[in-house]
């Protein structure tokens, strides 16, 4: 029998017009501090987005969240922020922010397997 890993998630949304508050569901993070697990899954629906915003520069947010993978990934190439421990990456990610990336609080959970967890909250919350 597998021991239930305790995680906690954070939704990752899109605010295009960060004055009208409205925003997309993109992604999503998931951490676990015993596991030493933490993983981000994005995606972007550009019809959505230009709904909301038809000048929102798309490029740039693709950029901007291919840089949150590398944080929490601990890529070499994602900057300074990626060096931190696991839990000091989740805790920078999903700190509060008012700009066009923004993440839910963190929910907690109980699971088995990580990977089919964070598969679940994408299709659920993002697709």
């Amino acid at each position: 029998m597998q021991d239930n890993h305790l995680y906690e998630y954070a939704v990752i949304r899109v605010v295009p017009r960060v004055e009208r508050e409205e925003f997309l569901n993109i992604g999503i993070i998931l951490f676990c501090k015993k596991a030493k697990f933490i993983n981000v899954l994005f995606h972007l629906n550009k019809e959505k987005i230009e709904a909301l915003s038809n000048d929102f520069d798309i490029e740039q947010l693709e950029c901007n969240l291919t840089s949150l993978a590398k944080i929490a990934n601990g890529a070499k190439d994602g900057g300074p922020i990626a060096a931190f421990e696991i839990p000091e990456r989740f805790r920078w990610l999903t700190a509060i922010r008012s700009s066009a990336i923004q993440t839910s609080r963190p929910h907690p959970g109980l699971c088995q397997d990580l990977e089919k967890t964070i598969q679940r909250l994408f299709e659920e919350l993002v697709l």
